[in-house]
């Protein structure tokens, strides 16, 4: 098991940001659960690995080649999770302690395989392709210029489409057909939450970058899911 702090994945916490643990406490949903796991509760662990053994896996998945070793990260992840839970001190989330983790182990596991390319050195992906493709908007040559072509139809019913099991089975694949910058800022932004702070820190990329890799990410999003709904629900 590799020592605190050590760049393989130890279970350093992450430096603090400029919100203080103090003020972070009430938000975390998994604060009733440290007291439990501190006192070795298995259903507190069971409900931790519920919670976002999935999460995790997806994001190890960015940086090694398999599923497997991905898994195997994941595992290694939790273990490191038990082994360091006493010194754990709530400068920042659970959730963000356990990212990185994950995230320290995934890219030692990457240098391993030879396969980790940086996140910073991939930019924000597609600079030269627009957000909305331009045929969406009117020309030059046209009553109003920039002006929608043809404005995107209202949703029919939108909540009870998005709560289908097939509306979320278009939204997973939606997401795990992304480039994988865009698929890893989305995942700890939208899917769990994290302070966009904290996601510019765990994959070494500048906050502006940030931004435009989320935005661009969320624009591909909509359009897989703007496409469902626009489908016959019948």
């Amino acid at each position: 098991m590799p020592a605190p702090g050590d760049s393989g994945g130890g279970v350093e916490e992450p430096p603090p940001t400029t919100v203080s643990s103090r003020d972070r406490a009430p938000s975390d949903p998994d604060a009733p659960l440290l007291a439990a796991l501190r006192a070795g509760d298995e259903e507190a662990f069971a409900t931790l690995v519920t919670r976002y053994h999935a999460s995790l896996k997806r994001v190890a998945r960015m940086y090694v080649s398999t599923d497997a070793v991905a898994e195997e990260v994941v595992q290694e992840t939790w273990l490191a999770v038990l082994d360091g839970l006493d010194r754990f001190e709530g400068r920042s989330s659970l959730k963000t302690w356990l990212f990185h983790i994950l995230a320290n182990k995934a890219k030692t596991r990457g240098v391993r395989e030879r396969r980790i390319v940086p996140f910073a050195s991939l930019g924000p992906g597609d600079e030269e392709e627009p957000s909305v493709p331009p045929d969406r908007f009117q020309g030059a040559g046209d009553a109003f210029p920039g002006h929608w072509a043809t404005p995107p139809r209202p949703w029919e019913d939108p909540e009870r489409r998005l709560a289908s099991l097939e509306a979320r089975e278009r939204l997973r694949e939606a997401i795990g057909a992304l480039p994988e910058v865009q698929q890893a800022v989305l995942t700890l932004r939208d899917v769990e939450g994290l302070p966009s702070d904290e996601v510019s820190e765990l994959l070494d990329i500048t906050p502006g970058n940030q931004r435009v890799i989320l935005h661009r990410a969320r624009a591909r999003v909509r359009a897989e899911l703007e496409r469902y709904f626009e489908e016959d629900p019948a």
